[in-house]
Order: C-alpha cells, then structure tokens, then sequence
C-alpha cells in the first residue's frame, strides 16, 4: 500500500498544487482558458499521437474492447438515469446531466498521466482506445440526449451536423487518426518533429492535473446534494467493478488491457459535466459538487483499486 501511496503521491500532489495556486493567486476562470487550450489542442494530441503511432496496427483494432467499456459505462449511465427519473422524479433533462456525472468519468486529463504511470507503456493503446471513443460517445449522446429533453432547440439534421463535426474534428480523435496512419505505414516523422511531439507529450499529464486543481478551486463547494449519496459511489466504486466483470467475463485481454479499463472506470467525475450543465443550464452547481467530491475521494478510491489490481495480477 505504502508503494502505491508513493506512485499517486506526485499524480494527486499536482492537482492540490494546482488548487492552493488557484486559491493563493484568486486568477480569474478566464485566465485558465489558454492553458486549457495547450492541454486539449497540443499536449494532450501530442500524446496519443506518440503513443498510437508506435503501436503494431492489430492491437489498435481490438473494438471488442471499447464495446464492453462503453457498456461498463452506459450500464452506469442508465441505471442512475432511472433512479433520478422514477424514484427521485426529476426531469429528463436533470437526470441526463446527473447520469453523466456518475458515468463520465475525467479520462482526459486524468487517465492518460495515471494508467501510464501505474501501469506502464503497455496501457498506451487500451487507454487511447477507451479516452477517444468513450469521448465521441459522449459528445453524441449529450446532445441527442438534451434535444430529447427539450433542452436543445437545434433542428434534427443541424444537431447532427454539428454532433458529426465536433467528434471528427476534436484534437484527440484527430491525433489518434494520425497516429493510427503513420502505425499503418510505419512512418516515422523527422527526427526535429519527434523532438517537439516528445516535449509537447511530455507536459500533458503535469498541465492537465495542475489545470484540474485550478478547475476545482474555482467551484467552491455550495452545498451538498442529495444526489451525492447514489452518484459518488456509483463512479467511484460500482462503475470500476462492473468494468472488472465485464472485461473479466466477457473478453480475453491482455491483463494490462483489463486493468487500464478498471483504473479509468474508477476515476471521479469529468469536469466536462459542468461544461455540459452549464452549456444547457441544467444541473449546474451539483455537477460543480460532484466533480469535487468525487475527485477528493478518489485519492482514497483510486489507492484501494490500485492495490485491488496490484494483489489481483488482474
């Protein structure tokens, strides 16, 4: 345990630093936006394209693997969206944003730094795979979702038009797209290129941790909502579990591969749910609470699965 407590250290160490600056400092959000921008548009692309592109082509088509991932997620999904619906009786709209937030978890900034780190080179496609396709799937599903709900006033070809060209234009699944054709050709770019990808990939974990402790500083928490009792131990606990059986029962996978699809099962909520709350104006300050919680827990959350996978072999 002490191992593993040593390991996180420096992952969770970076997001308290990024949070006491964000406190000390009291930036405005707006001073947040060119960092994000670095993150999302070069770093973070960057990564995936060093990491893809060196994978062999075979391994990189193992689509068996993002289907039960997604279902890990959306069984999630769908069992909290009924609870909200019928038992707790919010609205549709509400319960869409509550859904994400037990199910989207921050695989972004959060899982590419933690499952290498934790789990070597190894984890580099299965991480990928699961960061850009579970991405696009949401980016369908929020929008469709809120149309459904009344929340988003687009007609049906224009919301579809636009759903399409965010999630083929978005920087992770176009880096992915590269890295996936120099994989095929076995191409490698010029050594000064590769120079500036190495440094570019190197600042993505540092810049995306440090990033989400600013993000969470500046969404002090308000209050505590009731929906934190159901939604927290579903992201935290239920969804890296279900993860676990699925992959265990139903595939035949690397181990690495199965223990990628647990750690980035049991990552706190997204701050892209705000992002979604806020864009629909639904859910906002309770996804802003979740996002806290869920991510403060997960330093403890996160430990135990890490020495679930460690004394499992998994």
């Amino acid at each position: 345990m002490a191992e593993i407590a040593g390991l996180l250290f420096p992952f969770f160490g970076l997001i308290l630093i990024g949070y006491v600056a964000a406190r000390i400092t009291r930036q405005p959000a707006e001073a947040l936006g060119w960092l994000n921008t670095f993150i999302i548009y070069a770093a973070l692309p960057a990564l995936f394209f060093k990491l893809v592109a060196r994978t062999p082509v075979d391994q990189l088509a193992r689509m068996d693997f993002v289907a039960l991932s997604l279902a890990s997620t959306y069984t999630i999904f769908l069992g909290l969206f009924l609870i909200g619906y019928f038992v707790r009786r919010n609205s549709f709209a509400d319960c869409t944003i509550q859904s994400f937030a037990g199910a989207y978890g921050n695989i972004g900034y959060m899982g590419p730094g933690l499952a290498l780190l934790a789990l070597g080179e190894r984890a580099t496609v299965p991480v990928a795979l699961i960061v850009c396709l579970e991405n696009a799937a949401h980016f369908i599903a929020a929008p469709a979702l809120m149309a459904i709900a009344g929340g988003d006033r687009r007609s049906g070809l224009k919301l579809a038009g636009d759903v399409a060209r965010k999630v083929l234009t978005h920087p992770f699944i176009l880096s992915v797209i590269v890295g996936f054709l120099a994989a095929v050709f076995a191409w490698q770019p010029p050594q000064p290129v590769q120079q500036l990808v190495d440094y570019l990939a190197q600042s993505a974990a540092p810049c995306a941790l440090f990033a989400m402790g600013v993000t969470l500083a500046l969404r002090p928490l308000k209050r505590v909502p009731m929906e934190i009792s159901y939604v927290v131990p579903a992201k935290l606990m239920v969804h890296p579990l279900l993860a676990y059986v699925l992959m265990s029962s139903f595939g035949n996978f690397d181990p690495v591969w199965v223990s990628t699809a647990i750690l980035l099962a049991a990552l706190p909520t997204a701050t892209n749910v705000f992002v979604i709350g806020q864009h629909y104006q639904v859910w906002q300050e309770r996804a802003s609470a979740t996002i806290l919680i869920s991510t403060v827990l997960s330093v403890f959350t996160v430990t135990l699965v890490l020495y679930f996978i460690r004394a499992t072999s998994v």
